[in-house]
């Protein structure tokens, strides 16, 4: 009996060995192929429990899920002449698992195979559009583009790039250094600009209130000369009046306002002889001494 229920445990753990070496599991997010001696002879998509010849065959597991890969920095040239540094990811997953076995044969080596591949489209594409398509207009049409010519090439790898997405995009540092400059440069000119004209309205506005001025001093000067002017007619018609209403007393009335403005200052020094006529009053003080009378007075 001990033999017998030695035998049976012997038994049961060869059977369980076998069917540990001999029993896999394919899980949901998994695919994969068989190996006899390292070709493949069968391919499982399905999740499941399946069986294997032990030692005889091995399996390779790959996954099913959308799986990414960063491409290095590199940088671009556009179309604009303006050179651009674009940083990258691609999202592939495997769609022919034999296929991506016979050619890339491992996960790992998926950047050193679709890297390339991206980068060269990602030249082509963004080679031919503009730095302005590049940073807004057409960026996401650019990225189909460019994932679109990742994808038929990545199909001869047993890959589908479902998207290629640009994580940074930015001038390089030499650039960016440039065109802070030129835009520093273009805002103080636009400064000076604005001063400039500010500097040529207040001229303008001084100059036209100088002309103003100018004006009012003419016009009130013109006003001014002609209210004398009249003033000067209006006396003279009084003197005029005057003289032909009464010559005697018109005349001794002028004379008195000769010898007032002559005689009135001290420093005035007069050369006449006594018998002129600007002193007839004096020496012929019994002559016209006084003047006639009149009903006329005439107007200072």
């Amino acid at each position: 009996m001990r033999a017998l229920a030695a035998s049976f445990v012997v038994l049961l753990g060869v059977v369980a060995a076998a069917a540990y070496f001999s029993l896999f599991i394919v899980h949901v997010n998994e695919q994969a192929i068989v190996l006899e001696f390292g070709k493949p002879v069968r391919i499982i998509s399905e999740p499941g429990l399946f069986w294997k010849i032990p030692v005889v065959q091995t399996v390779d597991y790959f996954d099913k899920r959308i799986l990414d890969i960063d491409t290095a920095p590199q940088e671009v040239t556009a179309s604009d002449q303006k050179r651009i540094v674009v940083d990258t990811f691609a999202r592939y997953r495997i769609t022919d698992p034999l296929l991506f076995y016979q050619t890339i044969r491992d996960e790992r080596n998926v950047r050193s195979r679709l890297g390339p591949i991206t980068e060269s489209a990602l030249r082509r594409v963004l080679g031919a559009a503009t730095f302005q398509d590049v940073v807004r207009d057409k960026r996401e049409a650019l990225m189909k583009q460019i994932a679109n010519q990742v994808n038929e090439e990545g199909k001869e790898f047993g890959l589908q790039v479902v998207d290629v997405r640009i994580k940074r995009a930015d001038l390089p540092e030499q650039n960016s250094k440039n065109i802070y400059d030129r835009m520093r440069a273009e805002r103080q000119r636009e400064a000076a600009e604005f001063r400039a004209e500010g500097s040529a309205g207040a001229n303008r506005i001084r100059a036209n209130a100088d002309r103003e001025v100018t004006i009012l001093k003419a016009e009130a000067m013109r006003d001014g000369e002609r209210t004398r002017g009249d003033g000067d007619a209006q006396r003279n018609a009084i003197f005029a009046e005057a003289f032909n209403h009464d010559p005697d007393f018109f005349a001794f009335y002028r004379t008195m306002q000769a010898y007032e403005t002559g005689i009135k200052s001290g420093d005035t020094r007069m050369l006449l002889t006594p018998d002129g006529e600007f002193f007839k009053y004096f020496n012929n003080p019994g002559t016209n001494s006084t003047p006639p009378q009149t009903g006329v007075q005439p107007k200072q």
